[in-house]
């Protein structure tokens, strides 16, 4: 590892070592945006939507890619890109399907599905993941045309489709809008609470609940954790050097000292949270009984 020039590929050598590899894993992918909403003269800073800002603020866009264990519940990040299309042209989505083919054709990971929002939920990426041979589980948009009438009746939006009590409960067999007819698809109503419901769609055929569904999908919230832990615990947003390299530098440091903050929480049988505090706790009482800078007297 040069300290010039800290890469994705050395989050990966040390993430590797401690991960719980199974043929039923998950990859979940999402972006994150690191808010520089002040900032003037840093560079990868553009504006872009934020979901925490529930709007567009200027920041910088980091898509990320987590290997989830879902027998075990634990997660790791595995491989990360920088949302800068000035810089090399490539849109969040070619980062999604180099980061997944990345993880096929080098990495070589063990893993059966591969969750996104509905953002990611687009035909391109979908067919690619399926021609891989790996499920893909998405929620679509409210409007997303959809076929569940085997043609006998136009395409309609998703959220105008009639559910009887069987399909309630196992779904139904959907034609997503100039998507291949030989790629066949479940789509599910998820009852996420009373304010919310999403539309589920899959390649998994053998997929016969929509609890499980619902399940499946939970596994996504992994990823929010992580966002939320590397942003409040590491300080990923709080770089103000205003050269990209230096940008990249910083979100690569975070992301590593993440990875050993996990591992050593996980040996220690607590969390990141409980891990960082306890380190400044004692600092604190070690400075108070003893202070390295000591106050002249007025």
């Amino acid at each position: 590892m040069q300290a010039a020039n800290i890469s994705p590929a050395d989050v990966w050598n040390l993430a590797r070592r401690n991960i719980e590899f199974d043929d039923d894993a998950c990859l979940v992918f999402d972006d994150s945006v690191l808010d520089k909403n002040h900032s003037h003269k840093i560079e990868l800073v553009r504006k872009q939507y934020s979901g925490n800002a529930h709007g567009l603020i200027k920041g910088i866009g980091v898509v990320n890619c987590l290997y989830v264990n879902i027998k075990t519940g634990h997660y790791w990040i595995i491989d990360w890109r920088i949302y800068a299309p000035d810089e090399d042209g490539k849109s969040k989505l070619d980062h999604v399907q180099e980061m997944f083919d990345n993880a096929m054709a080098h990495k070589k990971l063990p893993f059966r599905t591969v969750l996104m929002d509905s953002w990611y939920a687009t035909m391109d990426l979908m067919k690619h993941i399926h021609r891989a041979g790996k499920h893909f589980y998405c929620p679509l948009k409210s409007n997303r045309k959809v076929d569940d009438s085997q043609g006998q009746q136009p395409y309609k939006a998703v959220s105008t489709l009639q559910w009887s009590a069987q399909e309630h409960v196992h779904g139904k067999h959907v034609k997503l809008f100039k998507f291949p007819s030989d790629i066949k698809l479940k789509l599910f109503r998820v009852v996420v609470d009373t304010n919310r419901t999403d539309w589920v769609v899959t390649n998994d055929l053998s997929q016969d609940s929509t609890d499980d569904t619902h399940e499946m999908c939970a596994v996504r919230w992994k990823i929010e954790q992580y966002h939320r832990e590397i942003k409040q615990v590491l300080g990923i947003e709080k770089c103000q050097c205003r050269m990209a390299r230096s940008q990249k530098n910083h979100i690569a440091c975070a992301i590593l000292a993440w990875v050993h903050l996990c591992e050593t929480a996980k040996a220690l049988k607590t969390n990141i949270y409980s891990l960082k505090k306890g380190i400044l706790s004692e600092f604190l009482k070690k400075e108070l009984r003893s202070p390295t800078i000591r106050m002249a007297p007025i």
